[in-house]
């Protein structure tokens, strides 16, 4: 497998380019550089999960003109034989729904640009946890990334703007993609919502739940992700450790060196878990 680091575009490992990978190619898209050093440090490792030992730092020159191009495999996969290892490209995205569309939709098209489409888009990150489902330090795989605060405030409460006559506030990533990432990484499967404005009451978290029943965790970005992601008719996946609880914002219950580990223990399980399920990127209906 090759794992490519971009923002400033650094690349973390390579060779020389040529004009396919025979695995897929899969964007990874982070808020910030420590998750995404902990997603590389999961990925680098050769095989099984990863050791929870630190970050690993990119190497070698940047590439300022946009996503690197594909590459070929360049050590263990710890994937069988007849397994297509990815070929992944991790981008850091910035804070935000709408932040991560834009530097994930610029990925994207410079890489339909260069002929060397993904197959696949996963936001990644920390996140707060719904309790007690999610707990602090536990991985959530989304089988729904919602949008819950895309729409408008009325006197009965909050309306959706589906409810509204426009666009839409989810997206569902591939179930078998998800129940297959979540079994190896001993993940929870839910909904995970979209916010721009982090929970910091119980009075909110409570609203949150009421409106999207067994959801299990916010974060600020997988919506806009996944947005750009279904414009160029590709799948998209959420992934995320928890850091902190949902509910009053109190910075001594945040772990969030725990969270990162588990990010990076995450991704030691993902390129088995991809290069399996190759033919499910493959058969996707890009008009859904």
């Amino acid at each position: 497998m090759v794992v490519q680091v971009q923002e400033g575009l650094g690349r973390l490992t390579g060779t020389a380019p040529r004009t396919r990978p025979p695995g897929p190619r899969v964007l990874i898209a982070t808020a910030v550089p420590a998750e995404r050093d902990a997603v590389a440090s999961g990925l680098s490792a050769p095989s099984g999960p990863a050791a929870p030992s630190g970050p690993a730092a990119p190497s070698g020159p940047g590439a300022p003109s946009g996503p690197a191009g594909p590459s070929s495999d360049s050590g263990p996969s710890g994937l069988p034989c007849g397994d297509r290892a990815p070929v992944v490209d991790l981008l850091v995205a910035g804070v935000g729904p709408a932040a991560a569309a834009a530097a994930t939709g610029r990925a994207l098209a410079l890489a339909a640009a260069a002929d060397a489409p993904y197959d696949l888009v996963v936001s990644a990150g920390i996140g707060g946890g719904f309790q007690p489902g999610a707990p602090v330090g536990s991985l959530v795989v989304a089988d729904a990334v919602t949008a819950a605060d895309l729409g408008a405030e009325t006197p009965d409460g909050f309306l959706p703007v589906t409810d509204l006559g426009f666009g839409r506030v989810t997206h569902l990533p591939p179930p078998a993609l998800v129940s297959a990432l979540a079994a190896a990484a001993g993940a929870a499967v839910g909904p995970v919502l979209t916010v721009s404005t982090v929970t910091g009451s119980a009075a909110r978290a409570d609203a949150l739940r009421a409106r999207h029943p067994g959801v299990l965790a916010e974060a600020m970005e997988g919506f806009g992700v996944a947005e750009a992601a279904a414009l160029y008719g590709l799948p998209v996946l959420e992934v995320r450790a928890v850091s902190n609880p949902v509910g009053p914002r109190d910075r001594d219950a945040w772990r969030i060196g725990a969270a990162l580990a588990a990010l990076t223990g995450a991704f030691g399980k993902f390129t088995p878990v991809i290069g399996k399920l190759a033919p499910v990127l493959e058969s996707w209906n890009r008009h859904d």
